[in-house]
């Protein structure tokens, strides 16, 4: 698999992790059923989870350097197949506060609310994008 195929896997991977973050927070949150009370403090949990992401960013960015190093060496792939799995992690993690959202629609968490935790998750997701440099 050459560099361009990996960088569309990896752009594929980021629309389908943006997808994800968005579409259960939008459709649970039509659905008008209500399990309980309990949205605040499910806000709360999506605003501390935004800081899980902080070490999986730094794990991000050591790959990131390692992979443009291995560049034209007979390590590059490897070093491609790293960053997917680290980058696949970040964004499992960076998607919590927009689950949480839509668990929260469930259980009387407010329209803004769930639109600042989910906005929370697509800014992270913009962080782990692949840059220009690994061509």
């Amino acid at each position: 698999m050459n560099r361009a195929a990996v960088r569309r896997q990896l752009a594929r991977e980021g629309w389908l992790h943006a997808a994800l973050m968005v579409l259960p927070a939008l459709l649970l949150g039509r659905t008008g059923l209500q399990l309980g009370n309990g949205g605040l403090l499910l806000f709360a949990a999506g605003l501390a989870s935004l800081f899980f992401s902080l070490p999986a960013f730094t794990r991000f960015k050591h790959a990131l350097i390692a992979t443009e190093q291995a560049l034209g060496c007979e390590t590059e792939f490897d070093a491609w197949a790293h960053l997917r799995r680290v980058r696949r992690r970040a964004l499992l993690i960076a998607s919590l506060p927009a689950w949480l959202a839509a668990v929260g629609a469930l259980f009387g968490m407010e329209p803004v609310a769930r639109l600042l935790l989910v906005l929370g998750s697509l800014t992270l997701l913009v962080l782990y994008r692949i840059p220009r440099q690994l061509r």
